[in-house]
């Protein structure tokens, strides 16, 4: 599914950003040699039943248990520069030993909702 489709399913279903979380789980290198491999998903928390209303909609969960965890406030266009301190400076240096799971976010605040200033994004790096 695209954001284009994400958001209005979101909003028919009545999953607004300020009741239901957002996040973003990503499931590839950010540039994968094919750009066919790249994947992220686009989740929104809920504890109630998912209707798909046609779309691909499938129910998961992300894994609880221990994280590192960088907030990004501002411009959260982008948030490869923050995994990337993440992964090449601060886990290296941590002693900390990565999960098998992969690196998500969740955006607490959303540019055009609130001044870009405002935007934050919390990225999450799953801890052994």
């Amino acid at each position: 599914m695209t954001i284009q489709r994400f958001i209005p399913w979101r909003a028919a279903t009545g999953l607004h950003p300020k009741t239901s979380p957002t996040f973003n789980v990503w499931r590839s290198e950010r540039r994968p040699a094919s750009p066919a491999d790249y994947s992220v998903d686009l989740c929104v928390g809920t504890d109630q039943p998912i209707v798909a209303n046609g779309e691909q909609i499938i129910a998961g969960e992300i894994p609880g248990g221990r994280r590192a965890v960088l907030r990004v406030v501002g411009n959260t266009d982008s948030l490869a520069p923050a995994a990337l301190y993440l992964y090449r400076d601060w886990f290296p240096a941590s002693g900390e030993e990565a999960r098998d799971s992969p690196i998500y976010c969740q955006r607490l605040g959303f540019f055009l909702e609130v001044p870009e200033h405002e935007a934050v994004a919390e990225l999450f790096l799953p801890l052994k």
